[in-house]
């Protein structure tokens, strides 16, 4: 079949629009996740400013923190990488849409894989994300833990 008018053209434009949203969906996506990577990698340059001026107790600290922030990191970039593929996914799947048509391929089972891949791909971005979310709390619980010590020292 080859597209002859523009009204045998919509259909396919109406197909893509779901990965083409998806794309979008993902720029956010993103978005979040570069931006949290800044703030690991800010805080951990912040921490280890001067560190060789501290107390013992205090650079022990700071290293379980800058360790946390590590995996952290690891996390966000493995999660960064997977919404990448998700993306480059989507975008393929809108060329193999569009060269379906124009060329009449037969191809779906390739759009059926590329589809479920992405989708995997998102869902294992997401549970990755999730992890540094995790792994967020448990740096705060070293701090907070820290505090504490402080306040106990200062109240007696």
């Amino acid at each position: 079949m080859t597209i002859t008018t523009v009204q045998e053209l919509v259909p396919i434009l109406q197909t893509a629009i779901g990965p083409m949203i998806l794309i979008s969906g993902l720029g956010l996506l993103l978005l979040t996740m570069t931006n949290r990577l800044g703030r690991i990698i800010d805080r951990s340059r912040a921490l280890l400013d001067d560190l060789e001026s501290e107390s013992e107790s205090y650079i022990l600290r700071i290293n379980r923190e800058v360790d946390i922030l590590w995996k952290r990191a690891r996390y966000i970039r493995i999660a960064i990488l997977l919404a990448c593929m998700t993306c480059l996914g989507a975008s393929m799947l809108i060329i193999l849409l569009f060269l379906s048509v124009l060329v009449d391929l037969d191809i779906p089972l390739i759009v059926s894989g590329i589809f479920i891949a992405s989708m995997f791909s998102l869902s294992f971005s997401l549970v990755f994300f999730l992890f540094d979310v995790n792994l967020t709390l448990a740096a705060l619980k070293i701090e907070r833990e820290s505090h504490s010590r402080k306040r106990l020292i200062m109240e007696l």
